[in-house]
Parts: C-alpha cells; sequence; structure tokens
C-alpha cells in the first residue's frame, strides 16, 4: 500500500492510460491519485497517474500533466504537510484473465463501437485506435471515452476491477448507445423523407397550375365562382355541405378531369333554383 496525494476531480472521471493536464503544480511528487468527485462525494476507486510533464501555462501559471497508470482503492487519509490530502492507495493493476473468457465479448464490443463509429461518421482514427489495443481491461476502458456515457456511468466502469464484469459493463453501455444512435437516424431519416415529400408535392402543384394556366384551364376562378354561388344561394346546411364537398372534389381533380363536368352538374344540382320574377 502506498500513501499518494489526493487529486479530486470534479465531475470527471480518468481512466488508466488516459492522459490529462491539470492547473496545479505538482512539486516533488511522481505519482497522485486521481479521483472522480461529484459536490462532496468521492469514489472510492481512483487512477494511480505518474507525471508525465509540467508546463507554464500562459500567464505565468503552472500545470502538470498525469498519464492513468492503473486502478487504485483509497484508504485511509490524512493532511500532509504542506496542506495536500494524501491517502492510503491499495493499487489494483488489471488480472487479464482466460483468453476463453473474453474472447466471445471482445469481438462483439468492437463490432457493436464499430458500428457506433460507421453513424457517427469516424474518419477510420479512433477505429485504428480500437484495433491497436489488445488487453481486455483496456478495452472495456475504451468506453470511458465516450461523451455519451454519464458521470454516474463512468464511475461505475471505473469502480469494476473484475476485467470480465467490466467488458460486460462496457458491452452493455454501447449497446445502449448504439441502439439509440439507431433511433436518432431512423427519426432523422423519417423527417428529411417527409420533407421532401412536401416539397415535392409543392413543385408538382406548381407545375399543375402553370400547365392548367397555359392550356385555359385555370379552375381557380371557376372554383371561386361556385364557392360564391354556394354562399349566396341560401342552401340548408346539409346541401351546402353537400355541395362543398363536390367542389373541394372538383378542385382537386382539375377542371378537365375525366369526372369533371359531372361534379359541376351536381355541383349546380345542389344549388336551390329561384323562381323567376313575376310582373
Amino acid at each position: 500500500m502506498e500513501r499518494l496525494r489526493l487529486v479530486a476531480l470534479e465531475d470527471t472521471v480518468v481512466f488508466p492510460s488516459m492522459t490529462v493536464t491539470l492547473p496545479l503544480e505538482a512539486g516533488e511528487d511522481r505519482r497522485v491519485f486521481l479521483v472522480p468527485r461529484h459536490g462532496t462525494d468521492y469514489a472510492p476507486v481512483g487512477v494511480v497517474a505518474e507525471v508525465a510533464e509540467q508546463v507554464r501555462l500562459p500567464g505565468g501559471g503552472r500545470a502538470t500533466v498525469f498519464t492513468g497508470l492503473h486502478r487504485g482503492v483509497a484508504g485511509a487519509a490524512r493532511t500532509g504537510a504542506v496542506g495536500h490530502l494524501l491517502v492510503d492507495v491499495e493499487e489494483k493493476p488489471d488480472v487479464t484473465p482466460a483468453r476463453s473468457r473474453t474472447l466471445e465479448l471482445e469481438r462483439e464490443y468492437r463490432a457493436v463501437v464499430l458500428e457506433i463509429l460507421e453513424l457517427r461518421g469516424d474518419d477510420g482514427r479512433i477505429a485504428a485506435f480500437l484495433r491497436s489495443i489488445t488487453e481486455p481491461g483496456a478495452l472495456a476502458d475504451t468506453a470511458g471515452y465516450s461523451p455519451d456515457l454519464s458521470f454516474a456511468q463512468k464511475v461505475e466502469l471505473l469502480q469494476t476491477l473484475d476485467v470480465v464484469e467490466r467488458l460486460q459493463l462496457a458491452l452493455r453501455l454501447q449497446r445502449e448507445r448504439l441502439t439509440e444512435l439507431q433511433v436518432r437516424k431512423r427519426i432523422r431519416e423519417d423527417v428529411e423523407s417527409g420533407a421532401q415529400k412536401q416539397q415535392r408535392e409543392y413543385f408538382l402543384r406548381r407545375q399543375l397550375d402553370s400547365i392548367q394556366k397555359e392550356l385555359g384551364e385555370d379552375n381557380t376562378s371557376l372554383a371561386g365562382e361556385y364557392r360564391t354561388k354556394i354562399a349566396e344561394a341560401g342552401m340548408p346546411e346539409a346541401v351546402r355541405t353537400q355541395a362543398e364537398r363536390e367542389l373541394g372534389r372538383l378542385e382537386r381533380m382539375g377542371e378537365q378531369s375525366p369526372e369533371s363536368s359531372t361534379l359541376r352538374t351536381r355541383a349546380r344540382c345542389s344549388m336551390p333554383i329561384t323562381p323567376a320574377s313575376t310582373t
């Protein structure tokens, strides 16, 4: 067990092999213990990280680049001489299980992630990075890079020390991501398809209007004339409703359609005949 300086990461989770730059001075520390924190709640599992580089920031500040090594479980803590919180850490490097226990999980995990990358339009770099990882524990940890995983999900992944269980958890989380992306894609395609259909119908209607005008078949004025006559005829409600229904069909079909003459006759017949004035 080693006593290390505890560095709390607010709503951030660092996994082994990840590199992170933090705005703090490492001093003489060569290794620290990076622990996720939400408010006052510290995760019991963190990452032992080594100091990779110390850099000077614009304006004169200092920052330190850390690289995660492996997991660790926090033990007793106390305050150090310079005010830093020191914690006893039980280091937990991955214990690689028998290949037979992880081979199928690894294959399925890679397949699911590659499908996610295809949906996201990966340029091949992340896929190449995925192929370069050979250890099952490190492969499961790649789920921690996903921006779609919540802080709680990443902490759960970090706290899963057993490699087989961690790979199973990572696979489940990635399957959920894949399902969500597929649903989003279907919704987007449906919306785009509907918009394209509406656009096609709009242009077809415009073209039809232009053709009708060129042929002298502008039934807009004719329909307007019938509509005016219906409004002025003082029809009973049932008769007026039927006349408007027939007029609507006439407008949709066009004046020269096979049924238009019949519909015009029906529309005229639906109007009551006004008796001639007698003198």
